[in-house]
């Protein structure tokens, strides 16, 4: 965890927010997924679908993503934040933007509301690529992790331009295809080259430093970058100018290809380790990593079968999102918040302690039973949901929904255990 600590991290007050924001999205998140309840078994554009999916992958994943990336910049770019002071703002309008989006969407105002709720969406991530691109421009470290993670950035910014297109389009209408085409695009570009571009080159610098691996071999970094991106960016030319199907799966397999290769160099990773015993964090981000292999079956599946009952075929494009959004995301965002946010509240209230007396160990600031038992509850939410939708049974659905909220309330208690723990100095014996 050392390896964690710079003298350019930015303030706690800049990272914490965040993770209080995030917890409590996911609160919400678990709330509204038993609210929808047979909605989660329709077309996956409808209302509230859309809605979960917003509150999932901004208000839950992206404000973790944002509280992290603020800590762990001084070790990805090696150089301080450009600006904390807009990081602030950034979280402020983030947040707003995030639960009137969400509104927006679970009530259908997409003709009235949806413009302006994604225009400050739009303000809100582009303050964050600005302050990002602006940190990266006076980093002294930019080897292929920095790359993929100012790419991602970069992916952040089309993602959302490409929103607000959309957005623009229900009520102006200028667009040629229908609004399930550019949608189709929006998702794309947002999963695979934000989140799964920012995964790979965080983890690319943490899985080692965790597992204390060494010697490992870089080059399938760089496969894996050059692989995705140009499967992506073809994709993405083709899907908005050129309408070429038959190009499809060969470009998808690009990008599979280049997931293959980041595999691989998780597994080299978790071989050459030297810690052998995993904790609970690296249970979570073990497991994420293994589940990229779910949606990318799917998305084969899908791609590849053009006989599919109509039906069926909306259930596995949700399941494609469902295993992307809660199986790969969110798995590793519940065990990297047990890395990253006890070390920034202990840097906050140790820090003078060190070398003077005893402190705390940072697992010692929240309860490693609360831990593993939303672990294990989560993986049962994961099967279930996965089972209900597959087999198209409402009751699996529910159950699932009310797992996530169990697993929701004991993470929110950890995370508040951590954000509002007091200073502890042990006496020396």
């Amino acid at each position: 965890m050392n390896n964690l600590h710079s003298n350019n991290a930015p303030d706690s007050s800049v990272v914490r927010p965040h993770f209080i924001f995030a917890a409590v999205s996911l609160l919400i998140l678990s709330v509204m997924i038993i609210l929808a309840d047979t909605n989660l078994l329709e077309a996956y554009f409808n209302n509230k679908i859309v809605a979960i999916t917003h509150m999932a992958v901004l208000g839950w994943a992206t404000m973790v993503v944002f509280g992290a990336l603020y800590q762990l910049i001084p070790v990805v770019f090696e150089t301080a934040l450009f600006s904390e002071k807009l990081a602030k703002f950034t979280f402020w309008l983030s947040g707003f933007s995030v639960l009137f989006l969400t509104y927006t969407f679970w009530i259908g105002s997409y003709s009235n509301l949806l413009i302006y709720a994604a225009f400050l969406m739009f303000i809100s991530l582009l303050l964050f690529v600005i302050n990002l691109m602006l940190t990266y421009k006076d980093s002294k470290l930019k080897n292929i992790s920095s790359k993929f993670v100012i790419t991602a950035v970069v992916w952040l910014a089309i993602t959302e331009f490409i929103g607000t297109l959309i957005a623009l389009n229900f009520k102006y209408n200028f667009l040629s295809e229908i609004h399930l085409h550019y949608l189709k695009i929006h998702a794309t570009v947002g999963l695979i080259g934000w989140f799964l571009l920012l995964i790979i080159g965080v983890s690319s610098i943490l899985i080692p430093m965790f597992l204390v691996s060494h010697q490992l071999n870089d080059k399938k970094l760089s496969y894996a970058y050059y692989f995705i991106n140009f499967g992506l960016i073809s994709l993405s030319i083709n899907w908005f100018f050129i309408h070429f199907a038959n190009i499809d799966l060969f470009l998808w397999l690009s990008i599979v290809v280049g997931i293959a290769f980041y595999i691989s160099f998780v597994y080299e990773s978790y071989k050459k380790r030297i810690r052998k015993v995993l904790d609970i964090g690296m249970k979570h981000t073990m497991i994420s990593i293994l589940s990229i292999v779910l949606p990318v079956m799917i998305s084969l599946i899908i791609m590849m079968s053009s006989k599919l009952e109509y039906a069926f075929l909306m259930r596995a494009t949700t399941l494609y999102g469902f295993t992307i959004i809660f199986g790969l995301i969110t798995t590793l965002i519940l065990g990297q918040t047990y890395k990253t946010l006890p070390f920034v509240v202990w840097l906050d209230k140790y820090t003078e302690w060190v070398g003077k007396t005893k402190t705390p160990l940072p697992r010692e600031l929240y309860s490693e039973k609360i831990a593993g038992a939303h672990f294990y509850i989560y993986l049962l939410f994961i099967i279930t949901m996965v089972l209900g939708l597959v087999l198209d049974q409402i009751f699996l659905i529910r159950i699932g929904s009310y797992l996530l909220l169990l697993v929701a309330i004991l993470y929110n208690m950890n995370v508040f255990k951590m954000i509002f723990h007091k200073t502890k100095i042990l006496k020396n014996d």
